[in-house]
């Protein structure tokens, strides 16, 4: 058998990123046990038909387990074809029953069955730890969901909010994924054995239409999944293009949660924080750096998603006809490394999330640094209400906050509680005490709590479906 070392060049997803779980289930060996299962299904099902006897089927079952890549391989050098090349190797090592091997199949009848078995092992690894992330979550939120903090729009300070809801936004992306991944689970079909083109002309021939019916069945209730109505020599590529893009949604929340966690860890924020290991080096220059390096690997391998994600759509737009060889070399790479990307990400951003360092100090600080602006909004409301002009108050409190900034700007305290209070043009509607209400940010976050509090039960909800 072919060993291979770091002295040739491997992929990082060969031992760098994703679980060993998921490269099992992409492993050529793991392919090639699937192939024979697939052809001891089929010689299965044509015992029961009387096409192969049941010696033949006894032996085919015994040299099930046999795989020889190193054989295959070397075969494969003289005829080109791999699947071929698998099927002399079991034929040699099964002689009773190898000359009945892939009987009434093409290729794709094989392979196509067998990437779809191995898509739904993936998905399924994609989904318990996408709810273990989501998990964490429910924990967070609920820890948090009180905890004011200073919002931002545009990067600028805007309105309070609560930690416990800012994280409900990430989770809700996330409860979106997995309730899409649900979807894509239940249009998830193999290709069935249909033959060259995908009429079965080859089964009928060997039985009739009903019993090539029924060898289909029974060939797939071994195989534990359902096929497709209709195929053509493959199965539906666009059945790959909704898994791929079930995975790029998922790259795409966990990269803005990831994002999101670099710009609150940067200085002008200072509120959250990666895990630090005491070992961990953050620079080999700078000793004193903490960098969210993980947070930006993340970011990193979501874009591998997102652009190889491209090749799905393109492989279901170009099948021309009953179909064309486009697609082979593409899937081979695309479709593992999707999924161990996606793999490494729920991982890593499950640990980030879990191991969270939240400065409460520095969030407080900021609030009150920015807090005040928030009762602009409330002031506005109720002065209008007392009888004031909108348009005025609004230039009247824009004035207040430019004064405001340019205090901050230049090193001071923020002085708009202090503004708001002495000017006459809005204590003519609002007193003092209610004025020193708005300003505090805690009486300025809404629904936030509760709102969290829903999404935690909705989240319960979709995980024990």
């Amino acid at each position: 058998m072919k060993s291979f070392d770091h002295s040739t060049y491997l992929s990082p997803f060969t031992w760098r990123y994703g679980s060993q779980e998921m490269r099992t289930i992409w492993s050529e060996h793991n392919k090639r046990t699937l192939w024979r299962k697939m052809w001891v299904s089929l010689a299965k099902a044509q015992e029961k038909l009387g096409l192969v006897s049941k010696k033949e089927l006894e032996d085919l079952v015994k040299h099930q387990q046999d795989i020889n890549i190193e054989k295959a391989h070397e075969i494969e050098k003289d005829i080109r074809h791999d699947l071929m090349a698998e099927i002399k190797v079991y034929a040699s090592q099964a002689k009773i029953g190898g000359g009945k091997i892939h009987l009434g199949a093409t290729s794709m009848d094989i392979e196509d069955n067998t990437d779809a078995l191995r898509e739904k092992e993936s998905l399924q690894i994609v989904e318990k730890k996408l709810k273990l992330l989501l998990i964490e979550f429910s924990k967070k939120i609920d820890e948090y969901k009180n905890f004011v903090c200073m919002g931002y729009t545009h990067l600028q300070p805007a309105e309070p909010t609560t930690l416990g809801y800012r994280f409900s936004f990430y989770a809700q992306d996330l409860l979106f994924d997995l309730k899409y991944l649900h979807f894509v689970k239940q249009m998830l079909q193999g290709k069935g054995m249909k033959g060259a083109v995908g009429t079965s002309a080859s089964y009928v021939q060997l039985f009739n239409e009903k019993e090539a019916l029924q060898l289909e069945n029974d060939v797939m209730k071994e195989l534990q999944l359902e096929a497709v109505d209709i195929a053509n020599q493959t199965s539906p590529r666009k059945i790959e293009l909704f898994i791929s893009q079930l995975l790029t949604s998922i790259a795409q929340s966990v990269y803005k949660l990831a994002f999101d966690i670099r710009i609150m860890q940067s200085p002008g924020f200072s509120e959250w924080q990666e895990p630090f290991g005491t070992k961990q080096i953050g620079s080999s220059a700078m000793p004193f750096k903490k960098n969210p390096w993980k947070s930006e690997q993340l970011c990193s391998l979501a874009r591998v998603v997102f652009n190889l994600s491209n090749i799905s759509r393109e492989n279901a737009s170009h099948m021309l006809l009953e179909r064309t060889l486009d697609d082979s070399a593409n899937r081979r790479l695309y479709i593992p490394e999707m999924f161990l990307a996606i793999d490494e990400m729920l991982d890593s951003s499950t640990n980030i999330f879990k191991g969270l360092i939240i400065h409460k100090k520095q969030v407080e600080k900021n609030l009150h640094r920015f807090g005040a602006f928030s009762a602009t909004e409330s002031i506005l409301m109720n002065a209008v209400k007392k009888g004031a002009d909108r348009q005025e108050m609004h230039e009247i409190l824009r004035g207040n906050s430019l004064l405001a900034w340019e205090e901050i700007q230049n090193g001071e305290e923020n002085p708009m509680a202090k503004l708001l209070l002495q000017d006459k043009r809005i204590t003519q509607f609002i007193n003092e005490s209610e004025i020193k209400q708005l300003l505090d940010p805690k009486n300025h976050t809404g629904l936030a709590a509760k709102k969290s509090s829903q999404l935690i039960k909705k989240i319960a909800d979709e995980i024990s479906n």
